[in-house]
């Protein structure tokens, strides 16, 4: 038995981090905790791959908290996108448009999990899908507006496996995706 006893905005700038106190029965008896919570909604994201080129596309781009926890001044990501409007399919399309400058029509959702279930609320929809060159029909690079500065990649597939052993892809939905290919035999 779980019952939340409050939920206290710390901010709400952007995103919302709160204070959640809640009373749990553990082991027969019942407990009074308080947790930092940051609920930031949730996400999709999508791996675009390619059998008979052997590819897959990925992005390169500035991420600052990684920046301030390793230095890394960019990290290699599968394209994903915060979901504004509940609907995680079209979310990941339009963000694939917008970030790859790739149009398709449909994508294939093959899991979800949370990223981080001991801090974040966030929980991310997986999607995969087939992608020929003469679907790259925009620009990309992300929205300015928004700050974004997004780099386009076509990446062999072995290649972008192996970028996980080095430590060139970090990234834990890319990580996740390209893994899921590997098991799936995408690419024989």
């Amino acid at each position: 038995m779980i019952r939340i006893l409050s939920q206290d905005i710390i901010d709400d700038s952007h995103w919302t981090y709160k204070r959640v106190t809640y009373e749990a029965d553990v082991g027969g008896e019942i407990r009074q905790t308080s947790r930092e919570i940051f609920d930031r909604g949730d996400a999709s994201a999508i791996l675009l791959y390619n059998i008979a080129r052997g590819t897959v596309v990925l992005t390169r781009q500035f991420r600052l908290p990684a920046f301030l926890n390793g230095g890394e001044e960019t990290l290699v990501e599968v394209c994903a996108g915060h979901i504004d409007d509940g609907d995680a399919h079209a979310t990941v399309l339009r963000e694939l448009r917008e970030e790859t400058g790739f149009v398709i029509p449909s994508a294939e959702r093959v899991f979800e999990c949370y990223m981080s279930p001991g801090s974040m609320t966030e929980k991310i929809t997986f999607f995969i899908a087939p992608y020929e060159m003469h679907d790259r029909t925009e620009t990309g690079g992300g929205l300015a507006d928004e700050g974004e500065d997004i780099e386009t990649m076509e990446v062999r597939f072995a290649e972008a496996v192996a970028q996980i052993a080095s430590g060139e892809i970090r990234d834990a939905k890319t990580i996740l995706l390209l893994q899921y290919a590997q098991i799936r035999k995408l690419f024989g």
